[in-house]
């Protein structure tokens, strides 16, 4: 459907989220080349983009699935028609485990994570009611310090526990060191991660002995996916932030080849004032960007040294030292620091294809 007969992306109503389309589909199809050439499937994180639309693009690409944080996420998803939801939380809270066990009621294709012996029973308890026998992976902590069974033996016991429950099945294993994503140098995240791939090798191979040999091995992200493939010790993948690369991720070297990523999401805003030399305020403050990973990059629109600062709720600077001045009323387009925690503060993106704005993707799986 076209966006008001493809309105100029200098006019969109801002502060707003500009998802580029050729450059998203072009990151989407890296991705999958990727997986490919690692022999590993796709589930690719929504918490990264929260939105029904890109799951199935991804979908069409060649992802199995998708990786969800909460449960929000999963209902938007499952309510879209996507296939092989894993919930990478483990649950235990009393209304997350109805909206789940609701889920499930629906027909939801869902995988859950343990790591703790008592999540066994309620998980048990919510698949007998719904007469389905549930997936499970067991959540191993590899060096995050999140989420996660500490010890080999700690995992061992989890998948036993599962193993006895007829409702329940063990399906594997989800490792995720989250703590790495970010290391700029390919050679050093690759050293980081080496020991806890050891560790992980490890109960690979217990769970084996046992007569447990995992179907399943999830986890890696954006920053470590080349690493994680290499190691032959995933069967899938759940990187998201590709999809956007922010500018937190922009400098890292993903692998030993040029980086096939690049940025496409951005949030435009309107310069609504220009009473001094070196500086333009725009409407667009903390409650419209990430505020965890540092300040956006001014792109389109601004001097080319200009440095964005924040400058309250609403308002922001752009302040630069040489260059014309933008003028009052112009689009200033910036580049998220963080674009998870960025797209969580919008209700939709305004896709664009060069100058124009051609459609609206809802960001349905925002909130908990």
């Amino acid at each position: 459907m076209d966006y008001e007969a493809s309105l100029p992306r200098s006019r969109v109503r801002t502060p707003a989220l500009l998802l580029d389309l050729d450059i998203l589909e072009a990151n989407i199809a890296a991705m999958a080349n990727r997986a490919r050439v690692l022999g590993v499937a796709l589930r690719p994180h929504a918490k990264s983009h929260k939105c029904i639309e890109i799951a199935r693009r991804l979908c069409t690409a060649g992802a199995l699935g998708a990786s969800c944080a909460t449960p929000r996420e999963a209902e938007a998803l499952a309510a879209g028609g996507i296939p092989g939801i894993l919930i990478t939380s483990p649950i235990c809270t009393i209304d997350v485990l109805a909206r789940t066990r609701r889920l499930l009621l629906r027909g939801a294709d869902l995988t859950l994570v343990a790591d703790h012996p008592e999540q066994i029973g309620q998980y048990a308890a919510i698949a007998t009611q719904v007469e389905r026998r549930l997936p499970v992976l067991v959540d191993f902590d590899v060096g995050h310090g999140r989420t996660g069974c500490l010890e080999v033996s700690d995992a061992l016991a989890v998948a036993k526990r599962i193993t006895q429950s007829r409702s329940l099945r063990f399906a594997g294993v989800q490792a995720y060191w989250g703590n790495l994503q970010h290391v700029p140098s390919f050679d050093e995240r690759k050293r980081r991660v080496e020991p806890q791939a050891q560790r992980l090798a490890r109960l690979i191979s217990a769970l084996t002995d046992e007569g447990l040999k995992p179907e399943i091995v999830s986890g890696g992200g954006t920053g470590t996916h080349w690493i994680d493939g290499q190691t032959g010790l995933f069967t899938e993948i759940q990187p998201g932030s590709f999809l956007f690369l922010d500018s937190g991720y922009a400098p890292i070297e993903f692998s030993p080849e040029p980086n096939p990523f690049r940025s496409s999401l951005f949030v435009a805003a309107a310069v609504v004032s220009v009473n001094r030399s070196d500086r333009v305020i725009i409407n667009a403050g903390f409650k419209a960007f990430a505020t965890d990973s540092g300040r956006p990059v001014p792109l389109r629109g601004a001097p080319a040294n200009g440095r964005y600062r924040f400058f309250g709720d609403e308002h922001g600077a752009i302040e630069f030292t040489t260059g014309p001045r933008p003028a009052l009323g112009s689009v200033i387009e910036l580049l998220p620091s963080r674009s998870d925690t960025t797209v969580n503060l919008y209700d939709r993106y305004h896709v664009v294809q060069g100058e124009a704005i051609i459609d609206e993707w809802s960001i349905a799986a925002r909130g908990y």
